[in-house]
Parts: structure tokens; sequence; C-alpha cells
């Protein structure tokens, strides 16, 4: 399934809605409203005020009927919670799970900040793909209410299941079922026309939350980035995790270092995904996975690994040596 993708408001039917932010790349992420009797739920907001502002102004028809109560945050990433503060000035609950609340805090922007600031490869290219955006006068808020496994939360006379599944994309994902609707809001656990990044992992993890997915009574489902999809694109994201995984495990039993794994992995078909070069992330992750004791990357130094591997202008020949986070 696949709906028109455009920016905006997309009314799904049985009153759910998505907004959209094409092109879904790096902070163009999505967010889903939920409405039932005189009330509504909305999971996610956006990347920063003015996108959230934006999305506010747009779904105001929507809430005018059926006034927010609760905000779900499917993760902890800035482009699904920077706006909160916005929502929480309504009165609206936040939720999430315990383990995204732990990194939903006010140095997340602080880095984000930080690292745009930075001179070399990884501050070039967090230039280039945040730019768009402003990060300066973001309150970082976190969560009124956190669970652990699971919860359903009535909203309206519907029920609505929150089920964490992560780690895997990050520490504490959560997937947003509405039964009745036969629809799933899958945050950063389904990426749709781009490459998924784990930051958390294991990968064997994220393949297991998308089986059940595909396990799942559902026919609508809402990635947290790209198009609204259904179960084939779920079934194409596990493949490229399967190929990931089994790529980059082959090379540690042969004894490769991470650089060299990298280096020879062929992505065929995968390497015409946009942000391709986030397989990286991906390979370094299983072998963590793999080698508890292999030293830690920062997210810097990540993203000019990416940037190189995209070849990304300034950046084709030059990877950073420093430490920080993006």
């Amino acid at each position: 399934m696949s709906l028109d993708y455009r920016k905006g408001l997309h009314d799904l039917g049985d009153g759910c809605h998505a907004w959209l932010l094409p092109d879904g790349s790096w902070g163009w992420s999505n967010s889903g409203l939920i409405t039932g009797s005189g009330t509504s739920l909305m999971v996610d907001t956006l990347v920063d005020l003015a996108l959230t502002r934006e999305m506010l102004d747009g779904i105001a028809p929507v809430l005018a009927q059926y006034p927010l109560g609760t905000l779900v945050n499917t993760h902890s990433d800035g482009d699904h919670v920077f706006g909160n503060e916005l929502v929480a000035a309504r009165g609206v609950e936040i939720v999430a799970s315990a383990a995204a609340a732990e990194l939903m805090t006010q140095e997340a922007v602080d880095q984000v900040v930080a690292t745009l600031k930075s001179p070399g490869a990884a501050g070039d290219f967090a230039r280039h793909v945040f730019g768009p955006f402003t990060f300066e006068g973001i309150t970082v808020t976190g969560p009124d209410r956190t669970f652990e496994g699971e919860l359903s939360l009535d909203v309206g006379g519907r029920e609505v299941r929150l089920i964490q599944v992560g780690p895997a994309h990050t520490p504490g994902d959560t997937l947003v079922l509405v039964p009745d609707a036969k629809l799933l809001y899958a945050g950063d656990i389904l990426f749709v026309g781009g490459t998924p990044i784990a930051w958390a992992g294991p990968i064997a993890r994220w393949i297991s939350a998308l089986d059940l997915i595909l396990d799942m009574d559902v026919t609508t489902i809402v990635p947290g980035h790209g198009p609204v999809s259904g179960k084939a694109e779920v079934s194409a994201m596990r493949e490229y995790l399967v190929f990931i995984e089994a790529e980059a495990r082959k090379r540690f039993e042969d004894g490769l270092d991470v650089d060299a794994a990298i280096a020879s992995i062929d992505l065929g078909k995968y390497a015409e995904l946009p942000e391709h070069g986030r397989f990286a992330q991906n390979v370094i992750n299983v072998y963590q996975q793999l080698d508890p004791d292999m030293p830690r990357e920062g997210n810097f130094l990540v993203l000019g690994r990416i940037a190189a591997l995209e070849g990304f202008p300034a950046l084709a020949t030059s990877v950073d040596n420093g430490e920080g986070n993006a």
C-alpha cells in the first residue's frame, strides 16, 4: 500500500491520520494522529519548533473536533521529540518507554548544536543534512509517563496499544497499534525509501520487531520516514537487515577488522537506496554485538564515515578522528 507522498496531513480512514515530511531523509520524519470520541492522540512531534508549529496549524481543524489529550513518542531521536514542548504547553500528557525517556535530555539537542558548529568532515556533513532545521532555543521535553513492555491506552473509547520493541534502531523503540483500524505507526522501526540505521541494535532484535509487524493484523503502516506503506515494505526492509547482518557476520568470522569489512561489502541493489552510507554504522553495530569489547565510536565519527561513503563533495577523502555525538 502507498499513498501520495506529499507534505502535510493525510486522512488514513477510521479516524487515523498521518503528517508526512518528504523526502524522509535525515530529520524529515512523520507524525500521526489517532482520534476517538472527543479526544485524540498524537504519535511523535517533529525535528524543530517551526515544523512542529506548522504541523499543529495544519491539523488544527481535526483538533478542533478532537482535542489533543496524549502524545506518544516512539523513540528518543530528536526528529521525533524536539517539538514536544509545544504540545506539552497545551497540557497534553506525554508517554514514552522508560528506555527512550532516559535519552530525552537537554544534552541531546546541545550535542546536535555542537556538531553543527564543529570543523571537519562530520561537521560539514551535519550542516549539509541538518541545515534546514533550527535547533537553538529548543527545550527538550520528556514524558510525564513511562512504561516497559506494553501499555494499553484508551483514546475516546478506542484502544491504542504501545509495544516496546527496542533496543533496535534506538534503545527504546515503541510501536503504536490501532487494532480496530488495522493500522500501525511504526516509528523508525520502519524506513521506507531510505536506508535504516542501527544506533542501538542488535540488528537481530530489529529483524524480530519486523517479524512481529508481519504477524500483526494490520493493513496500513506509517513509517518513521517515508510514505505510508504496507507489509511489502516491511518485508523489503527486513531483507536489507538480514543481508547486512549476514555479510558483516561472515567478515567478522573471517577475521576482518570493521574497516576492511565495510570496504569489502558490495551493497548490490541496496547501493541505490538513499543514505546508503549508513550501512557503515550497521556493520559496526554487528561487530559490536559479536565483540562486546570493541571500542565504541561516537555518532560524530560515524557521520564522517557515512559522508565519505556517500561521496559528499568536501568529505569523500576525509574522515574526522574526533569524538562527539550527533
